[in-house]
């Protein structure tokens, strides 16, 4: 047993004890990789952040009120990405140690919807300007 990792009996003190604190320790490939979906989602999130303030913040040919609308929506996605992520990593990793089927992702259907509003409003932006 690895140094580290608490006694076998030991109660786990790692955050959110309502994840770790039930079921048996997953296969660590699988946790690693719920882990890496968080960051992907984490990444997406400050690239549509990064998208949305580059949007406002550059001279582009698009008509202000479509431009600011459509920078407003992708900083909402982008800032509500983080939280998204944290909430599927928690009910993964609890599904996982519990041993009950992976949950169905969070998200996607907010994400696809905003990326898609904003590209209509800057396409719109640009054939009005």
């Amino acid at each position: 047993m690895p140094h580290d990792a608490p006694p076998p009996h030991a109660p786990d003190r790692r955050f959110p004890r309502w994840v770790y604190g039930v079921g048996t320790e997953p296969d660590a490939r699988f946790s690693l990789a719920n882990e890496r979906t968080f960051l992907a989602w984490a990444r997406t999130g400050l690239a549509l952040l990064a998208g949305g303030v580059a949007l406002e913040a550059l001279d582009l040919p698009v008509e202000p009120g479509m431009r600011l609308a459509a920078a407003v929506v992708l900083i909402a996605l982008g800032s509500t990405a983080p939280a998204v992520a944290w909430w599927g990593w928690a009910r993964g990793e609890r599904a996982m140690r519990r041993g009950d089927p992976l949950p169905a992702p969070v998200g996607f259907g907010l994400l696809v919807a905003g990326v898609a509003v904003a590209g209509v409003l800057v396409l719109i932006g640009l054939l009005r300007a």
